[in-house]
């Protein structure tokens, strides 16, 4: 499925998945291990590799995270991408719960 998603939504994903990461205010091993394997499965250029790995140094901003944006068709890669990375770690706290709640209410 992620290799369908266009140059936009491939970027909203990783700024999704980079802002989770970000959660608990701190982005652990596991989790920029779990990032740079999508990366790895998309067909990322140059330009957008650092983007994501700037997104690991300092989250991406609130207002660029809109769930509205995200396409229908890809809501559950996104959730799962989400989820996927919280747990990366092996430690899912309660902001990061709490936020992935609010992601799953923002989708429907």
């Amino acid at each position: 499925m992620l290799e369908r998603l266009n140059r936009d939504d491939r970027l909203l994903l990783l700024k999704f998945v980079c802002a989770f990461a970000w959660a608990d205010d701190v982005v652990e091993e596991g989790e920029r291990r779990f990032v740079r394997r999508i990366m790895g499965k998309l067909a990322l250029s140059a330009d957008e590799v650092n983007d994501v790995e700037s997104w690991l140094l300092v989250p991406p901003p609130p207002e660029e995270l809109d769930p509205a944006k995200i396409p229908v068709e890809y809501r559950q890669v996104f959730l799962g991408a989400v989820r996927a990375v919280l747990f990366a770690d092996g430690n899912v706290s309660p902001e990061e719960e709490a936020k992935l709640a609010a992601l799953q209410r923002a989708l429907g």
